[in-house]
């Protein structure tokens, strides 16, 4: 069968989502997710963009063996180098060049006339290839584009030595006819094309990133690029785990093979979920938590007649776990660590004492932990924090006052190893509890988005707090659990403000190296 390359951006067009800013640690928990769930391509940074992201990019490419590791680059030799210095030890270096061919973006972003543009990508990818063996070049906006200018400019970067080509519908404009058109065209009349890859990279603004992804396909793409659970910029990227199961149920139809493990794809979105705090909707295909649920009663009883009544893709083909959860606060160590095994957590000794000390605390308030707790146990705590002095809460406890006014008083481990008592009023008991913080920190804080979810059902499921916030203008997110929702917010804000130290110490060491 025809094989297509996945191409993942969940690290970096999945991480300009607005509200997302993962830090080098959680990159790294992801990437080591991807690579298990068989993407052929990671890419994991524009390392030009920060010094997080150039280090983040440069330990993904060190650790990553199975996927092929790139970068994001713009047309420029200040950028070709710094991604070699991220990516050269790498695998496989490659790199991703991008350059946008729309007629719009020619004349009011980059003001050069087509000519000047040609000049400049073939330019780029001959430079390019003096380090890397792979080259990516993008026609940014090229849905957009002239066809016959297409033509002509990748003419050129072919020869220039390009060895991917990706015409990407940059704005989520185009149609599933045209953009499958766009491809056939190309393949009919660029020199050369049969010599290097074809890509599609798809947004989803008008709904259609993953037809779209698809009728690229029938047209001769050999790689899709896209992200886990759809995020990305503005409405998101083509869903990639929507497009690995569409063309695994549809064999018969397709005929193609994309190497993706299908029994990684839950644990794949749960992760992504977790680290970046967006939160997966119920009816999202695939991964959605209504994807597999059946309410008409029609349904019901079609389905206990024979599942594929109603039924056309199986939680096991996804990695869902339907067996209950058998351990409790009974459970030993050994049956604690394999678990964790089974759920494919590698924790060292320490790290695994950690999780089952506090699954046994756990364990005792909440009569059944479901697979989801365990995930968020092992979860944080499978990812490696650089050794930054942070905050860490002690106790949060609320009084009211006789018209009903709460008071927080918050005990916190501070950075300098003290522990520090502090209170405050707010209208409101979450915010009693961030004004309290506030002046902990000592630093200006600003709430830009808070919410609570539910972990697991029942009313003793785990809370999880997810907190937006700038501090002096550097905007980072937090998250934590607690069964109380109350900790969990105090957390999840404390959460923010360390990711933050650990960003700023991020900062300093590449200042310094």
């Amino acid at each position: 069968m025809r094989k297509i390359d996945i191409f993942d951006t969940t690290l970096r067009d999945g991480e300009q989502s607005a509200g997302i800013n993962l830090n080098t640690a959680e990159k790294l928990e992801i990437a080591r997710q991807l690579e298990k769930f068989g993407a052929s391509i990671i890419e994991a940074g524009f390392p030009a963009s920060s010094p997080g992201d150039f280090e983040a990019v440069q330990q993904i490419a060190n650790l990553v063996k199975s996927s092929t590791v790139t970068g994001l680059a713009r047309a420029m030799k200040s950028d070709i180098d710094t991604s070699w210095n991220a990516l050269k030890g790498a695998e496989e270096p490659h790199l991703h060049l991008f350059l946008a061919t729309s007629p719009i973006h020619m004349q009011y972003k980059l003001q050069k006339s087509p000519e000047q543009v040609v000049e400049i990508a073939v330019e780029a990818v001959k430079y390019a290839r003096k380090f890397f063996p792979l080259v990516q070049w993008s026609a940014e906006d090229g849905s957009r584009s002239d066809p016959d200018f297409l033509v002509r400019i990748i003419n050129q970067v072919i020869q220039a030595g390009a060895t991917t080509i990706n015409i990407p519908d940059t704005v989520g404009y185009s149609t599933p006819q045209e953009y499958g058109a766009l491809f056939k065209y190309l393949k009919e009349n660029v020199t050369g094309i049969e010599r290097v890859k074809l890509s599609a990279h798809c947004h989803d603004d008008l709904g259609m990133a993953v037809s779209n992804s698809i009728a690229a396909i029938e047209n001769g793409a050999d790689q899709i690029e896209g992200t886990i659970n759809g995020i990305g910029e503005r409405a998101g990227n083509a869903a990639l785990e929507e497009i690995a199961v569409a063309l695994h149920i549809r064999k018969d139809f397709y005929h193609l093979e994309t190497g993706i493990n299908l029994n990684e794809i839950k644990r794949t979105s749960q992760l992504v979920s977790q680290l970046t705090g967006v939160v997966i909707q119920p009816n999202k295909a695939i991964v959605g938590k209504n994807a597999f649920a059946h309410e008409s009663g029609i349904h019901q009883d079609g389905m206990l007649k024979n599942r594929q009544t109603y039924e056309i893709i199986t939680p096991e083909l996804i990695g869902e776990k339907t067996e209950p959860l058998a351990l409790g606060k009974h459970s030993g160590r050994h049956a604690f660590k394999d678990r964790a095994i089974s759920m494919g957590f590698a924790l060292t000794e320490e790290k695994l004492n950690e999780a089952f000390i506090e699954f046994k605390k756990l364990a005792d308030r909440k009569k059944e932990i479901s697979e989801d707790d365990l995930f968020v146990l092992f979860t944080e705590r499978q990812i490696e924090y650089k050794d930054v002095p942070i905050y860490k809460l002690e106790s949060v406890q609320l009084q009211y006052t006789t018209d009903n006014t709460p008071t927080a008083t918050v005990s916190v481990l501070v950075p300098n190893g003290h522990s520090v008592t502090v209170s405050a009023a707010g209208s409101g008991s979450v915010e009693a509890i961030f004004n309290t913080l506030e002046l902990l920190v000592n630093d200006e804080v600003h709430i830009r988005d808070y919410r609570v979810t539910s972990i697991s059902k029942g009313r003793d499921a785990l809370g999880e707090a997810v907190v937006n916030l700038s501090i002096n203008g550097q905007v980072s997110i937090g998250r934590d659990v607690a069964q109380d929702v109350l900790e969990a917010s105090a957390k999840a804000y404390l959460n923010a403000i360390n990711r933050q130290l650990i960003a700023s110490r991020v900062g300093l060491q590449e200042s310094v190296n």
